[in-house]
């Protein structure tokens, strides 16, 4: 039997981390990583696993030195506390293997800190790597032969969770990506073909997260409807887990925007109460939307605001992300962008500057014509040498697009042209399945009036800014007199703390002069 320690290492301030809204929200992290309780639950009986995320709990090394091996699994923006972490636990002599996403493209990374390593997906590798580990002869690189079959991946460890301690659950329902994103790393580990799991075991994670007190839910498929004619049956099966148990999830995702023409799928997605998505706008210039292989964007179906538009108008909230940086990309995206962003009324925006990560079509263009930049902490921010401006100047355009964005009015004007002016209810879903079950709907509303008054106590005693303070209430205020619904004004507060996060990175990047950091 083998004693393992598997670890999530904490993340720099980034733009999901939402580190600065979590005391606003009495949590200690967003989301969890799917990767923990998944190894957790590919790890055969007779092991023992502990799981440590370091976003929710301190790191104890005197723990990991006690175990026979220790995991780390991190992405891209977790590599330099990742490189920590295994210095460390290779100082005290601990067996140190590391898998997931940034392992997976930079096999090298670690040098000799590490006696194993995992790329791509771990299905088939882990409980390989156990065994070998067991007859005495683990190999030092793991690779799965072909794709996951996501029909035989078992439920998630959430019991091994410090589950209260996260704003938001997290669930997978598929991997893979049709499309071809030049820039894109989830094409090259988890391939172009969509791979869903079986409507039972997506319910069976359904439970597990109701039964865990994580009403909200993120779903972490980096494109839901890369699959639609799939994804609509597995739809319909929630929206009858849905109604069968009262509507408790409410349900953000990721999206690409051809979306917008596909109304039946629009609908099954708010029927089975998702509320948001994260949509790839990336450009709204054609030719970098061309350069980067976004055709999906470009599909004569109307401009990209009246699709954004359509996908308001069915009742689900369009969070954007932008890219900065292309090589047809000239002063003028700075402020193209921001008022594309404004006329489109989208509040939540992740802009970043493009970065090229390893193995991707982008890197190995840019590599090939002497454009990167190779230091791993790179002095703007991102490691691509732009063509049509400087470094200088690209970092500082993105730093002051983002201060522009989140300056609170501008923000909240977004928030209210959709939520108070605009065509969006919250949980419209849930609504119409509550409409005629006036007790449940009393319970939910209850609950969420006291949710909403605690999050708003929580602001107004927690922001120490008096000015950011004052527009907090005074916008909480205006909410409840306009619409006094209980499951709205939670929805508000929320989007109060997520403001302070955003206005503080924003702040953040102004200031760092030289040195940007990018909320990629």
């Amino acid at each position: 039997m083998a004693d393992i320690v598997i670890i999530n290492p904490r993340f720099e301030m980034s733009f999901w981390g939402l580190e600065a809204a979590l005391r606003l929200l009495g949590k200690s992290a967003n989301i969890p990583v799917g990767a923990l309780p998944l190894l957790a639950a590919l790890t055969p009986p007779e092991h023992q696993v502990t799981l440590i995320d370091e976003n929710v709990e301190e790191l104890d090394f005197e723990r990991c030195r006690r175990a026979d091996i220790v995991g780390i699994t991190g992405m891209t923006v977790q590599r330099h506390r990742m490189l920590e972490i295994a210095a460390e636990l290779k100082r005290l002599g601990c067996f140190v293997v590391v898998g997931g996403p940034w392992i997976s493209v930079s096999e090298n990374y670690f040098g000799d800190l590490v006696d194993a390593i995992f790329v791509g997906e771990a299905e088939e590798t882990w409980p390989r790597f156990l065994s070998d580990w067991q007859n005495g002869a683990p190999a030092r690189r793991y690779e799965q032969d072909d794709r996951t079959d996501m029909t035989r991946v078992p439920l998630p460890r959430l019991d091994l969770l410090k589950t209260h301690r996260y704003a938001f659950g997290s669930v997978q329902f598929s991997r893979g990506c049709p499309f071809q994103c030049e820039f894109c790393d989830i094409i090259v580990i988890f391939g172009r073909r969509p791979r869903i799991k079986s409507p039972r075991q997506i319910t069976a994670e359904l439970d597990a997260l109701r039964a865990a007190k994580m009403p909200l839910v993120f779903v972490v498929d980096d494109n839901l409807i890369g699959n639609k004619k799939e994804m609509k049956k597995i739809l319909n099966h929630v929206i009858s887990w849905q109604q069968a148990n009262g509507y408790p999830l409410t349900f953000v995702t990721e999206a690409s925007l051809d979306l917008a023409d596909d109304a039946e799928l629009m609908r099954l997605l708010v029927d089975a109460n998702f509320n948001g998505l994260f949509v790839g706008i990336e450009s709204t210039d054609e030719q970098s939307l061309r350069e980067t292989r976004k055709l999906q964007n470009m599909r004569r179906s109307g401009t990209l605001a009246e699709k954004v538009q359509r996908i308001h108008d069915a009742g689900l909230e369009v969070w954007a992300g932008m890219i900065v940086g292309f090589d047809n990309d000239t002063d003028a995206v700075f402020e193209n962008h921001r008022r594309f962003i404004e006329a489109s009324r989208i509040s939540v925006v992740m802009v970043g500057m493009l970065s090229a990560i390893p193995k991707t079509p982008l890197y190995a263009r840019l590599a090939q014509e002497g454009r990167l930049d190779s230091q791993d902490r790179p002095s703007y921010g991102t490691n691509i040498l732009p063509r049509q401006m400087s470094r200088e100047r690209l970092s500082e355009g993105y730093a002051k697009l983002m201060a522009e964005l989140y300056k609170p009015q501008a923000f909240f004007d977004r928030v209210d042209d959709l939520w108070l002016r605009g065509p969006l209810i919250a949980e419209p879903g849930w609504r119409r399945f509550a409409a005629t079950r006036r007790g449940e709907r009393l319970i939910k509303q209850t609950r969420n009036w006291i949710e909403a008054g605690v999050a708003a106590c929580r602001i107004v005693l927690r922001v120490r800014d008096r000015c950011l303070r004052k527009i907090y209430l005074r916008r909480l205020l205006s909410a409840l007199w306009q619409r006094p619904d209980g499951v709205f004004l939670r929805l508000y507060a929320i989007r109060c703390a997520m403001h302070f996060h955003f206005y503080a990175l924003a702040g953040k990047l102004q200031t760092q002069s030289g040195r940007s950091i990018n909320t990629y």
